[in-house]
């Protein structure tokens, strides 16, 4: 079996406690990827030290130098395509097509992170005083603790680390215990671009040991993608212990169709927004609201289309729809399918683990659907993370708004229509960090912002160019060359 290690200082080391724990394919249980270490409080400080050390020099490198390095990243990220594809689909099991696209996203923030260090602006403004000149410009916040999901295992954690390297920070990284493999291989990629040693840290081991970086009072900076549960004790402990802190958490996103949309593209919406990543993702449509004058009709058409979705092993070629990551997190995802039916849901497909073949050596659940969800039912509000789409009819525009707004979460969000008016109200009303207007709630790029409201985040954006506000401070510079003390707002007017 495959033993792997802790990435410290540009070395590859073992764990001190000597433990490790072993990582299962959620589409057989009976291959074990291999053994990593379970880091302990030992090996957290080693990694915050070599990161605490190496900023010192890192933050001094010209920032178009750290992004000529990432964007070498980047063309290895490119390089090792498929290969770390079929790594990621092996050990948390969305098809390969699918960890294409994911490493495909960190391709391209490794290069739009190495052309925004040309572009880390800052801002100069005019004095009220006589012969005195105001600048500010961003510096880097320190060492950046990372902790990241299983579900996208290269994209979201490059949608952080890489922004972070390119402004001048160190990291030390926590890969999710489900995914440690593409934890290890993002490490042997930013080793070979040339990121000097100390810069990026890679700890594996369990979400206890997630809980040892937050706490580290020489780690300056958190950012996390997970649970709000996680996320809401992670910003308690930030807050407590004054930390800059980004959280990106979870999402309980509907897509509206209105009876003027093209209903065949809804139905491909609604098929990839419910049932890729096997509907393990933050930004999934978990919820159709469907106007009623086309309610019956669209689910009919609904069925008839997500019955025929190829469930398997992600490694096999046509599958469309993987495992999900666990037997724990499948026996979770079949008791909110009861809750919902007891409630008074109407189940129109699936609802089961699906044990034929091979599907019964791995966590695999049928595509569900549960039609006629109404607001104060469970499955309507929680998130449940798996291939579950709760149905609920809208009366009119204006319900289908207020049903797409009547959850605690805020990330994504869709509606078709063909009414220019419903669009623009929609992006205009429609509570969350995104709205799609004839397309899924997932689909993000890497250019754009990322994240929600409500309990979705903390009001941070991953992504794009805001995503240097998070791993940025500003300072203001005044430089008085006036000869003489000048008191703002004293001796001016």
């Amino acid at each position: 079996m495959q033993e792997f290690k802790n990435y410290i200082n540009g070395q590859w080391v073992a764990a001190k406690s000597g433990q490790s724990f072993e990582n299962i394919s959620p589409a057989n249980h009976e291959d074990i990827i291999g053994k990593f270490p379970l880091s302990g409080q030992e090996d957290v400080n080693d990694a915050v030290a070599a990161a605490k050390a190496a900023f010192k020099k890192w933050r001094l490198v010209p920032a178009p130098k750290r992004g000529d390095l990432l964007r070498i990243a980047g063309d290895i990220f490119k390089r090792r395509k498929k290969e770390l594809g079929k790594i990621m689909t092996r050990e948390m099991g969305k098809p390969t097509f699918e960890t294409e696209g994911d490493v495909q996203e960190a391709i391209d923030t490794a290069y739009y992170s190495a052309s925004e260090t040309r572009r880390l602006f800052g801002k100069t403004a005019p004095s009220e005083m006589l012969n005195k000149f105001n600048l500010s410009f961003r510096v880097p916040v320190g060492v950046c603790g990372i902790i990241t999901a299983w579900n996208f295992p290269v994209a979201v954690p490059s949608w952080k680390i890489l922004p972070a390297i390119a402004a001048g920070n160190t990291v030390v990284y926590k890969p999710s215990k489900d995914s440690p493999h593409s934890g290890v291989v993002f490490a042997e990629i930013l080793e070979e671009a040339g990121i000097p040693p100390g810069v990026f840290n890679v700890l594996l081991g369990k979400g206890s040991m997630g809980n040892l970086i937050v706490e580290h009072p020489d780690v300056n900076l958190i950012g996390f993608t997970g649970s709000t549960n996680i996320g809401n004790q992670i910003g308690e402990i930030c807050g407590r212990t004054n930390k800059k802190c980004s959280l990106e958490m979870g999402g309980k996103n509907p897509q509206v169709v209105m009876p003027s949309a093209d209903l065949d593209s809804a139905i491909e919406g609604v098929l990839w927004g419910a049932f890729g990543t096997t509907g393990q993702r933050c930004t999934a449509t978990s919820r159709l609201i469907i106007h009623k004058d086309i309610y019956s009709k669209f689910i009919d058409m609904l069925v008839a289309k997500a019955g025929k979705l190829k469930l398997g092993d992600g490694l096999k070629e046509g599958t469309q729809v993987g495992p999900v990551i666990h037997d724990t997190a499948l026996k979770e995802i079949d008791n909110y399918v009861k809750i919902a039916v007891k409630e008074g849901g109407r189940l129109v497909l699936g609802g089961e683990r699906a044990i034929e073949g091979d599907l019964a050596k791995g966590s695999f659940y049928k595509p569900t659907i549960i039609a006629d969800i109404t607001k104060d039912m469970t499955i309507f509000r929680e998130e449940i993370f798996g291939p579950v789409l709760a149905v609920s009819k809208a009366e009119s525009f204006d319900h289908a708004l207020e049903l797409a707004n009547g959850v605690q979460y805020g990330l994504s969000s869709s509606i078709y229509t063909n009414d220019i008016g419903e669009a623009c109200i929609a992006m205009r009303d429609i509570e969350a960090g995104i709205t799609y207007i004839n397309s899924p709630t997932i689909g993000a790029e890497a250019h754009m912002p990322f994240g929600g409201v409500k309990g979705t985040g903390n009001g941070h954006r991953e992504g794009g160019w805001t995503v240097f506000d998070i791993f940025t401070e500003w300072k203001t510079v005044y430089i008085d060359f006036s000869g003489k003390l000048q008191r703002a707002q004293i001796d001016n007017y």
